[in-house]
């Protein structure tokens, strides 16, 4: 999603900020097909999959190393922003190229990835509603060989990677003439249910047959072994300077019981994202759908219920009631793109989170910051952005509100260039150790048997383990934790989980390649579709 929309630009003040390099696209860094070492930044090898931790269990879990946080990044495909890195590649290019990102995050200690599939009223998959994305193969409509949704479940699955399917709901093309869509597009066998803004064509979200097929659209995504249904901050589309709206038409023909067509158009967009919530539960009650906002809900001077700022409102812009979503639990997830330093007088990183983490306060809904890494090093940013300590200075923060659950960077390709060492350093600081993506018992409470680790023992290699799941409900993971030193006590916290790893379904084996000499336990631990934790296997130790 682009800041302000992890795709697209950003606003405060009503000012358009345009992000970093959207404007020089063409000109941008091509992503490698592999995923080479980052210069200075510390990471283990390739072969580590999920870094050791440091010898020395202890006896009571670590406060500051949070067994429980979402770890993300958002590759984003709209204009090949981070992938494809360029239209027309070869599949096996485009794979290779997939895959190393998925390695980047695991390198990263990451636990998710957000790939962007429906970026304009496209799809990266075979769908039955709307064409193969133009970002693909740079014509909209051709098939680009493979399967490209399927290919990043496998894949993001492979290494115990969260998949979030993100889908924009409503631009329908970054231009605005319909007759360069393909010709079955709907919106050209549909041209009532489209209207151009700006630079950009979108579908109308007042007609109801529009919402409820966008509504089908995405989810036919849910064919796939998708975690979670993820969108970004575009519903109406952000105002464009002298132009309104034009929407008055559907307002006249669907708004009859509204005095007022802003409450018109926001009871639209709430309409879509309860019937979302609803209709992904009742055909997948796992899968989780989230939301990544506009960092502004509403200013206290507007709303005495908003947030101390004066920048641009979602509730305004978008006509995104976001705060709303929250307290009618219509989400699992909410990550507002809280994309501003800390002391920005407009809108405050320091006040911002913490405002966010009383909204969603006995509430349901998981709070995940959305963090902008595409301003680190930019120039015309603010001099804290010049700072490499700012984005690791974020998550001191957070540390301090219990409800963030974790972040989500925006975007991957700043993520990998690692401007000023700052990704380096927010690793280093945050991430020494895996961590378990956020447990969602709402959606399913049930907890997979009590695992068996029936094998441990020291090989060439280090020290292999057999174990097996037990019970009706099969787990989709396993958490493995090392407990060094004779007589350490098998405290389940991060300090002591060396590695996570996809079940297979059936008896598998895993060998820590990073055990030393001396004495150490092992046990293991089963993780549901919702990431609900079985209790821990009994322990064995090797010598």
């Amino acid at each position: 999603m682009p800041p302000s929309g992890p795709d697209l630009p950003e606003r405060v003040l009503g000012t358009p900020l345009t992000r970093r390099r959207l404007g020089t696209l063409a000109a941008g860094t091509a992503l490698a097909a592999g995923v080479a070492a980052i210069p200075g930044m510390l990471l283990p090898t390739a072969a580590q999959a999920q870094p050791s931790a440091p010898a020395g269990a202890t006896a009571e879990p670590d406060p500051d190393a949070p067994l429980r946080q979402l770890r993300a990044m958002w590759i984003a495909s709209v204009v090949n922003i981070d992938w494809p890195s360029a239209t027309g590649l070869p599949a096996a290019e485009q794979r290779a190229q997939l895959t190393a990102w998925f390695d980047l995050a695991v390198r990263l200690r990451f636990n998710a990835v957000v790939l962007q599939v429906r970026p304009t009223a496209d799809a990266f998959w075979p769908s039955p509603y709307e064409p193969w994305s133009q970002y693909l193969t740079g014509t909209q409509g051709v098939d680009p060989g493979y399967d490209p949704l399927a290919f990043a479940v496998e894949e993001a699955h492979k290494r115990n990677l969260q998949l979030h399917a993100w889908f924009n709901p409503y631009r329908v093309s970054m231009q605005t003439d319909p007759s360069k869509l393909v010709e079955s597009h709907p919106a050209r066998r549909h041209p009532d249910w489209v209207f151009a803004y700006g630079p950009k064509l979108y579908y109308d979200p007042g007609i109801p047959e529009v919402r409820r097929f966008v509504e089908d659209a995405i989810l036919d995504a849910l064919r796939y072994d998708i975690d979670a249904v993820h969108f970004d901050d575009y519903f109406y589309p952000y105002p464009v300077a002298g132009q309104e709206l034009p929407d008055a038409d559907t307002f006249a023909t669907y708004g009859a019981r509204f005095d007022d067509i802003g409450d018109w158009r926001r009871h639209n967009i709430d309409l879509l994202i309860s019937e979302m919530y609803q209709r992904i539960h009742a055909r997948k009650p796992h899968v989780q759908f989230g939301v990544s906002p506009f960092g502004i809900w509403r200013n206290a001077s507007s709303d005495p219920a908003g947030s101390d700022t004066g920048g641009t409102e979602s509730y305004n812009a978008n006509y995104a009631d976001t705060r709303k979503w929250v307290k009618q639990g219509w989400l699992d997830y909410i990550n507002p793109q809280v994309y501003w330093n800390i002391g920005l007088a407009v809108a405050d990183y320091a006040k911002l989170t913490p405002w966010w983490a009383e909204q969603v306060r006995d509430t349901p809904v998981k709070l995940y910051i959305g963090e902008a890494t595409y301003k680190v090093g930019a120039a015309g940013q603010p001099a804290a952005w010049q700072d490499q300590a700012e984005l690791s200075r974020h998550l001191d923060l957070d540390a301090q509100y219990p409800e963030v659950a974790g972040n989500v960077y925006f975007s991957a390709t700043e993520v990998r260039a690692d401007t000023l060492g700052a990704t380096s350093r927010l690793v280093a600081e945050h991430y020494q150790h895996p961590a378990l993506p956020p447990a969602m018992p709402r959606l399913d409470p049930r907890a997979p048997g009590r695992p068996q680790l029936t094998h441990a023992v020291r090989t060439g290699d280090g020290v292999s383990l057999r174990f097996h799941p037990t019970g009706s409900l099969r787990p989709v993971s396993y958490a493995i934790f090392r407990f060094d030193g004779r007589g350490a006590r098998p405290v389940v916290d991060a300090g002591n989980l060396i590695a996570t790893v996809r079940a297979t379904g059936h008896a598998q084996r895993w060998t820590d390649t990073t055990a030393g000499t001396g004495t150490h336990g092992y046990a293991v631990m089963a993780l549901s579709p919702t990431e609900v934790a079985s209790p821990l296997s009994a322990t064995r130790t090797v010598h």
